[in-house]
């Protein structure tokens, strides 16, 4: 999977995705780094086909109102370590990659990968 990690969540998320074989950066190796808004996220991710990796509700508005970005990770953990949270993926990744295979839109919490159509 090609994958943009937003800024609420780890670097290391995008360098553990990587190493798990998927092509994943971080919103912070892009020109405005964490300050990138939105809207150029949105535009990053359609250009390169990556889906956005986010627990910003202002993606999810955006998605639901204009299908932009494409393809959209919710992530709803709450506050969660940066190992719960690597954890969390590494248990789900299988998943995900068939989720986004079929679907635009999914969900992970701590309790459940949901799909959102």
């Amino acid at each position: 999977m090609k994958l943009l990690v937003d800024a609420q969540l780890p670097c290391r998320l995008a360098q553990e995705l990587g190493r798990a074989g998927h092509d994943a950066i971080h919103v912070a190796v892009l020109p405005l780094a964490n300050r990138t808004p939105d809207d150029a996220i949105t535009q990053w991710a359609i250009r390169e086909a990556r889906i956005v990796i986010t627990k910003d509700a202002d993606f999810v508005a955006s998605f639901w109102l204009h299908r932009k970005p494409p393809k959209l990770l919710l992530v709803s953990t709450g506050n969660i370590s940066n190992d719960e949270i690597w954890r969390l993926y590494s248990a789900n990744l299988a998943r995900l990659e068939t989720d986004f295979a079929q679907h635009d839109f999914v969900e992970l919490s701590r309790g459940a990968v949901t799909i959102h159509v």
